[in-house]
């Protein structure tokens, strides 16, 4: 018995370039607001878009003391929420790159943005 193995199409074989965007922030409402705008500019130079997809919110949470020497057992408690996003332009061109290098985000929006 022969076996027929069949070759991948080039549909499968071609790599896409894909641009990988990671918002984040302290206030959700800031970060969504920054976000639309990114999917808005990124739209209008008609990109193909995966996203935004909400992430986990890393919490991270401090207990220190309220008084500094009697008082031992009365604490307090601090957290901070950083909420994350994650949008995936496919098949970006320069225009599109060009405008989102140009955008004006709020303060305490990072964004890290890196080509797969």
């Amino acid at each position: 018995m022969v076996k027929t193995v069949k070759k991948p199409s080039k549909a499968k074989t071609e790599e896409h370039q894909k641009l990988r965007i990671r918002v984040r922030g302290y206030d959700h409402k800031i970060l969504d607001a920054s976000v639309k705008q990114i999917v808005d500019t990124a739209l209008r130079y008609g990109a193909e878009i995966t996203g935004p997809v909400p992430l986990p919110t890393e919490i991270r949470k401090y207990t220190v003391n309220r008084s500094t020497f009697v008082h031992k057992n009365s604490r307090e408690q601090f957290e901070m929420r950083i909420h994350k996003r994650l949008i995936d332009i496919l098949n970006p061109n320069s225009k599109i790159i060009d405008a989102l290098t140009n955008l004006n985000l709020p303060a305490g929006v990072d964004i890290e943005v890196k080509m797969i």
